[in-house]
């Protein structure tokens, strides 16, 4: 079994989240050649098995001690959300926490205690109102957002044309503050039709190219469609190449192409080889 790395400073496309109380997933999940895989102990996981995702985890850790992995935990005020954050501050091989439905900054606080970095999810009216807090608070790593939950928390169609441009402001939100504090690219949110990969692959297209580091991700299947996605085309890497091989001129300002090369289109090359 390979070594998980869900580090937060890595390249983040793919975040696969994996029901905590089915154990038997969690070996595929890491075998899957996602960034990082979250163990979920909130929506995936009935009421009566939240205390038994719990054992299953450790078990799992216990005997893969080198795997790494992240953990959505029940949400502030849930009952179990204590017991999660006790598990998480135990165990050496959670390295990072996913805060559901993050609505202020002292929640972040308290979730930060566990000594692991956090990645607020925002899922709510409240949440989005308290984002800059939120974004500023010490332990986050990397924000995100729930689609769905914060278009049933708003009460529109989360399918509707209006919900496209607004989860679009969203988006923007997110990555305004992310930069503006110094914070990892933010993750888009899940893509609920594992099975239509034509459509997986539109929706993280239209995320990347508004700035979009990856997306939370739910099936194994499309972690490969997300990578994809997330990799500048053959084309934008030659172009991009001869940006960079443009520099031997010595010049500040020079042209490729046709289009004027400065310092912003040139470090924008050097992005894309990076991902590339």
């Amino acid at each position: 079994m390979t070594e998980g790395m869900p580090l937060a400073g890595n390249l983040m496309r793919s975040a696969l989240f994996v029901p905590g109380n089915r154990p038997e997933r969690f070996a595929k999940a890491l075998a899957s050649g996602a960034d990082a895989i979250i163990i979920d102990f909130e929506d995936a996981v009935a009421e009566a098995d939240k205390p038994r995702a719990r054992q299953h985890l450790a078990a799992f850790l216990a005997q893969y001690p080198q795997q790494r992995v992240l953990v959505r935990v029940n949400a502030a005020g849930h009952a179990e959300h204590e017991a999660d954050l006790q598990l998480c501050h135990e165990l050496p091989g959670i390295v990072a926490v996913l805060l559901p439905k993050a609505e202020s900054a002292a929640q972040v606080e308290h979730v930060y205690a566990t000594g692991k970095p956090v990645w607020p999810i925002i899922e709510s009216a409240l949440g989005v109102l308290a984002l800059e807090s939120i974004a500023a608070t010490s332990g986050v790593a990397r924000l995100t957002f729930g689609a769905l939950d914060l278009a049933l928390d708003l009460g529109f169609n989360a399918h509707s044309i209006g919900a496209v441009n607004y989860f679009d402001q969203m988006r923007f939100a997110l990555l305004l503050h992310s930069r503006g504090n110094g914070l990892a690219t933010p993750l888009d949110s899940v893509y609920p039709a594992f099975m239509d990969d034509e459509g997986l692959a539109a929706a993280m297209f239209r995320g990347r190219d508004l700035g979009m580091g990856g997306a939370l991700c739910i099936h194994p299947r499309q972690v490969a469609v997300l990578h994809r996605a997330m990799t500048p085309s053959a084309e934008e890497i030659v172009r991009a190449q001869r940006i960079v091989d443009g520099a031997a001129c010595g010049m500040s300002v020079f042209e490729v192409d046709g289009q004027m090369v400065d310092a912003p289109v040139m470090s924008r090359a050097r992005q894309i080889l990076a991902l590339g």
